[in-house]
């Protein structure tokens, strides 16, 4: 094995479940820097790095040094102490005064602060003010120095360090040295690996309780991501194993103890042992018990006679329902409880226009929701109900949760939820807990979409059990038909290849476009948006086209794409402003998400906005997101965003965009599904392109079904069987 050791330029890709990481690595006596491979908890662009492994060369990237073993070091050089005054840490000091003054005092900067800091002003631009701005932050920051020094020693980035800061104060260094891997359940953005890298480094044992809890806990977790609600116990028992290093009749134990302690639930599902975090557990049995209870529940107050109701809706809107469109109307009359399941064009905003209406007339107040900001303007929209997030809505607070739960219930008669598929389970929990005993509930979803992104399937697993009623829309309306996205979506899920016209016809908004290799579907990708999508239909690529692509990871995925696509939709240039951050560069113009719910900046994971602004000193930068709304960002809150120039298909569920192009090749082959597929489709309002393989796409289209999501739920409403005989 060979040893490489030198500065990090630029973290090109960091992921902090697995610490995969490509690094762009300045080495002694090269002249260009190198890319290093390979996995570490935590890197920051001018640490130092010793790497262990071999080079290698890919087809599509080059010559690269790949790492089995990859270690950082807290910088000793100018570069490393430039980078820490620079952080946003000390007021006072951006990047640019982090740079002037080391370079006016090189490694004494920190003693000059401290006792002479009168000498600041030698430096230009230093003034008496800023220098007691400087020199009043460096007092306060004391105790996070010690503090830093310490977690800097242990492997933790100054952004990291900064939030483990914030949530221990100046107990950080003894809760630490107390149980590093706690740091995975209370600081955002560290992970189980990082806190594991943690503790190796302080000398931990590998077979302390705590590092065995918390590895079983981080396993479970990360099933949770996979939208898994638990795991069989063989299954979790292995792969800790490989996690750990320990026994598996230590890991055994340990799981006793944790199910004696109700940490996780032990349960036989289906003749299989699965293992739940305690938490997913409840949240099964709960939702289970609301949906058994509403089952045998009847509906209060004055029936609502369907047949005039639906002739009160004809004359006022002008427009004959279909007989299943009025069939699911009378169910909704009917019912406490009322699933409303079908593909695009089936019609389910007309019956939801219709039972609204009857429900509006006799003075029944009506709530509207969604799981996403987008979802919920979709639902507005639609109905000129004004509808809320699911969290906003619940009145989430952080560090207090849910403030709407059964001793604060929700205000209302008739409750809509649209897009179910993506509610996973224990968001449903919260939803049903703070419904009033009398409510009703429409729940309105395509369950041959994706499931959630969250544990669980909620959506397919009330329909399976048969438990509530269910009207399934399967007629496609005559105008929907007309529309080529619409036909080809509904192919796709029946398992059909859809069909494309050559040459297309005018406005024919679904299209086909066969690529071979990666590099000729990206260069594909990048003549739609620049040239050919917005001169045919008039887009533009920020806020009319949207790049969806199955993972995050490959020359197809959203970090590669991202940077070409930023290259070629939003160059470099000297007037405009870019920063870089956490392995990304941020430019004026660019197209960015927000990647997790933030309720005291009111933006939300999946919301997508643009660059507007930005400055060096404060680093700060502006968001503009698609509802008018301008929202700042400090340099600690700058990990919330990345580039969406391309976004995964999972993070488009619940939103529409104008066109939507999509990568398709067999590098994506361990994600190919048709409901991935189906659903990427259906996020098209007037123009779905595909580019890519063909096989690569037939393969999708044949692979039903999707993964096995391991759960209880479905046994704990009744199993499957159809206890709703009027069920269509």
């Amino acid at each position: 094995m060979e040893s490489l050791s030198g500065t990090v330029e630029r973290v090109t890709f960091h992921t902090e479940d697995t610490g995969y990481s490509v690094l762009k690595v300045k080495i002694r006596g090269r002249a260009e820097p190198v890319t290093v491979t390979g996995r570490v908890p935590a890197v920051t662009a001018g640490e130092e790095i010793v790497a262990r492994g071999e080079w290698v060369s890919v087809a599509e990237y080059g010559r690269q040094f790949k790492a089995e073993q990859l270690e950082t070091k807290a910088p000793s050089s100018r570069e490393g102490i430039e980078r820490y005054l620079g952080s946003g840490l000390v007021e006072g000091i951006g990047p640019v005064y982090a740079k002037k003054l080391v370079a006016k005092f090189g490694e004494e900067i920190f003693e000059v602060i401290e006792s002479q800091s009168a000498r600041l002003e030698e430096v230009p631009g230093v003034g008496s003010k800023r220098r007691r701005e400087i020199k009043a932050s460096w007092e306060k920051q004391k105790s996070i120095r010690r503090i830093m020094v310490f977690l800097h020693a242990n492997g933790i980035s100054t952004a990291k360090a900064v939030k483990i800061f914030r949530a221990y104060g100046e107990q950080a260094i003894e809760r630490v040295e107390a149980n590093p891997w706690q740091l995975a359940d209370d600081i955002a953005g560290i992970g189980f690996r990082t806190a594991d890298a943690i503790a190796v480094r302080m000398g931990m044992p590998v077979d302390a309780p705590e590092r065995m809890r918390a590895g079983l806990f981080h396993l479970l977790l990360a099933a949770g991501d996979e939208g898994h609600c638990a795991l069989p116990e063989e299954e979790l028992v292995t792969r800790a194993v490989d996690l750990l290093g320990c026994g598996p009749e230590r890991l055994s134990a340990a799981l006793e103890r944790m199910a004696g302690e109700a940490e996780v639930v032990r349960e036989v599902v289906d003749g299989t042992l699965l293992v739940f975090p305690g938490h997913l557990a409840r949240a099964e049995r709960e939702v289970a018990e609301w949906f058994r209870r509403m089952a045998a529940a009847r509906v209060g107050g004055a029936v609502i006679e369907p047949e005039a109701a639906l002739a009160k809706v004809r004359e006022e809107t002008g427009r004959t329902l279909a007989e299943g469109q009025a069939a699911a109307v009378r169910a909704a009359l009917a019912e406490r409880v009322l699933v409303i399941t079908g593909g695009p064009g089936t019609g389910k905003t007309t019956i939801l226009d219709a039972v609204l209406r009857i429900f509006a007339s006799r003075d029944k107040r009506i709530v509207a929701a969604a799981p996403t900001g987008r979802a919920a303007r979709r639902l507005s929209e639609s109905t000129g109900y004004e509808a809320m997030t699911m969290h906003r809505l619940l009145e989430y607070q952080p560090g207090s949760g849910f403030q709407k739960n059964r001793e604060h219930p929700l205000k209302g008669d008739v409750f809509v939820l649209d897009e179910c598929s993506m509610v996973d389970v224990s968001l449903m929990m919260h939803w049903l807990r703070a419904l009033p005993e009398q409510a009703r509930l429409i729940l309105v979803g395509d369950v041959d979409q994706l499931p959630s992104v969250g544990p669980g399937q909620v959506l397919a697993d009330v329909i399976g059990s048969g438990v509530v009623r269910v009207v399934r829309l399967t007629e496609i309306f005559r105008q929907a038909a007309e529309s080529r996205i619409i036909t080809a979506a509904h192919a796709v899920n029946a398992g059909r290849m859809p069909e494309t016209v050559r040459p297309a016809p005018p406005g024919c908004d679904f299209h086909f476009i066969e690529r071979g290799t990666p590099e000729e579907i990206k260069g594909t990708l990048v003549h739609l948006l620049r040239e050919r999508i917005p001169a045919a239909f008039g887009l533009e690529a920020v806020e009319g086209i949207q790049v969806l692509t199955p993972m995050n990871r490959g020359s197809l995925g959203t970090a590669a794409l991202n940077m070409e696509l930023q290259d070629a939709l939003n160059p470099a240039h000297e007037m405009k402003a870019e920063l870089d951050r956490f392995g990304l560069r941020f430019r004026v113009g660019d197209k960015v998400i927000q990647t997790r719910n933030n309720y005291e900046k009111e933006v939300f994971n999946g919301d997508i906005g643009r660059v507007v602004g930005m400055t060096a000193e404060p680093l700060r930068m502006e968001v503009r997101y698609e509802d008018g709304r301008l929202v700042g960002y400090e340099a600690g809150d700058l990990d919330e965003l990345r580039l969406a120039w391309a976004i995964t298909i999972h993070k488009s569920q619940g939103s529409e965009f104008p066109a939507v192009v999509v990568p398709v090749s067999m590098q994506h082959f361990v994600m190919l599904q048709r409901n991935l597929l189906y659903t990427a489709i259906t996020r098209g309002r007037k123009l779905v392109v595909l580019v890519g393989d063909a096989k690569a796409a037939a393969l999708a289209v044949g692979r039903g079904g999707g993964q096995r999501r391991w759960s209880g739920l479905l046994g704990r409403l009744g199993g499957a069987g159809g206890k709703n005989p009027e069920n269509e």
